[in-house]
């Protein structure tokens, strides 16, 4: 859930869709109950006026309680309807009531005027009750009578449960309805995102050059941004082919001089001196003009493509003719011949020259090198039945002036090429120690099958 906003929106959304529905679905039901228990209350009120008509008065005017008018409701015991009336010492209760007697040990409430209340019933339920206080009789001192009509409440909380039970469908199926919105409205807002994706893709695999802006206007600060960061990458890589550029032209003059120098020596009798320097003249002149038309034109890795096995079987049979390679077993092993890198030919070359060079000067008698797919790339593996290096020192070594042999010429560079060369091309570098000896795997891009 950390990693996928559209699940965390679509969980954050869905929880308060519940909880706003929910606190509807409550709210609703107050209200419905407190509907309810005003008409309620009004009804026991029309019941209580009706009760003040069993009030007569005898021959000398005096108020006394008459028979109540017949009602199915308080005849039967214990019906949930109930009423009682006072007069003085006169009390007369519902049938309904059996031998139970409201309480009214509270204040009477003003003449004329009702109290809604909460009473015991006569089986311990809780009763809604309506008690009003009439003057009755004439003269200075007329007697109060107070009229109480209870009714029971679970007759209220049976509706709001019912209305509950009828509404919580309808909340289900609008939750339901909301979510399926919301997961719409993530889904359409979260798209450009998914477009932006496709993009940065698209620029990964050489397909694009730039984000662009083409987008909607919140997707657009990014978009610019990351174009403003492959402006400023492009820029700084032809600053630094320019520099590659000036920095092989000024070899030039030097090599050319140097040229010039062997063709006096081999004048002046010493043709032995004056090869070795044509011989060293012209790999310097070779690699400087690879590095001029590096810096003339900018590869595209996703374009380049090596055949590993062909690169391989070249510098084996170089090396076989050094003096150092030719007493060393050289085994080479390519699981597929159509096996192809992305990866451009002179960087592999100088990628795998620097690893057979450096296995084959630590090496007893044996190198072994592997071409292999692996997890849909391409892993060139070159081992050797050497000493090995200590465990400690394997992600060491690759840095750039590390060696752990201080007594060869090397400058310790090799590794360090090989792990830049294999950043550059989108592949890794790993070292393990086999035991015998040291194995180095770089693993690459592999290339479309060609048609």
């Amino acid at each position: 859930m950390r990693r996928s906003l559209r699940l965390r929106l679509l969980v954050v959304g869905a929880c308060a869709i519940v909880a706003t529905l929910g606190g509807a679905a409550l709210g609703l039901a107050l209200l419905f109950e407190r509907h309810v228990e005003r008409v309620a209350v009004n009804d026991l009120e029309a019941r209580a006026l009706t009760l003040a008509g069993i009030v007569e008065y005898d021959a000398e005017g005096v108020p006394r309680l008459t028979a109540p008018p017949t009602d199915r409701l308080y005849q039967q015991p214990f019906s949930g309807q109930y009423w009682q009336v006072a007069l003085a010492d006169q009390v007369q209760r519902s049938r309904s009531l059996w031998d139970y007697t409201l309480p009214m040990d509270r204040p009477a409430p003003a003449p004329g005027r009702s109290d809604v209340l909460d009473l015991p019933g006569p089986q311990g339920e809780r009763l809604l009750a309506v008690e009003q206080s009439l003057l009755v009789g004439r003269g200075p001192r007329p007697l109060t009578m107070r009229i109480i009509v209870a009714s029971d409440r679970a007759v209220l909380t049976a509706a709001r449960r019912g209305f509950l039970g009828d509404l919580m469908p309808y909340i289900a199926f609008l939750s339901l309805l909301l979510m399926a919105g919301s997961w719409l409205q993530i889904r359409i807002g979260l798209a450009p995102l998914a477009e932006v994706a496709d993009r940065v893709r698209a620029l990964t695999q050489g397909q694009r050059s730039r984000i662009g802006t083409d987008l909607p206007d919140e997707m657009l600060p990014l978009s610019r941004q990351l174009d403003a960061l492959l402006d400023a990458r492009d820029a700084e890589l032809l600053r630094a082919r320019h520099r590659a550029g000036d920095l092989a032209h000024g070899f030039k003059t030097p090599l050319q001089a140097l040229l010039g120098d062997a063709g006096t020596l081999r004048r002046r009798g010493e043709p032995e001196i004056a090869g070795s320097i044509e011989t060293v003249v012209t790999a310097m002149r070779r690699l400087v003009d690879r590095e001029l038309a590096r810096a003339r034109i900018q590869s595209d890795r996703h374009a380049a493509e090596a055949d590993p096995a062909a690169v391989l079987a070249r510098l084996v049979k170089v090396l076989k003719r050094t003096p150092r390679g030719a007493g060393i077993d050289w085994r080479t092993r390519v699981a597929d011949p159509t096996t192809r890198a992305r990866i451009d030919p002179d960087d592999l070359t100088e990628a795998l020259g620097a690893l057979l060079e450096n296995a084959m000067q630590h090496a007893d008698s044996r190198v072994e090198a592997v071409v292999a797919r692996k997890n849909g790339g391409v892993a060139i593996s070159i081992c050797d039945d050497g000493p090995g290096v200590p465990e400690d020192a394997l992600s060491l070594l690759p840095q750039r002036g590390m060696r752990l042999d201080e007594t060869g010429e090397g400058q310790g560079i090799g590794l360090a090429i090989v792990r830049d060369i294999a950043d550059a091309a989108g592949g890794q570098l790993s070292l393990t120690n086999t035991r015998p000896g040291l194995c180095v795997e770089l693993t690459l891009e592999a290339a479309p099958p060609r048609r």
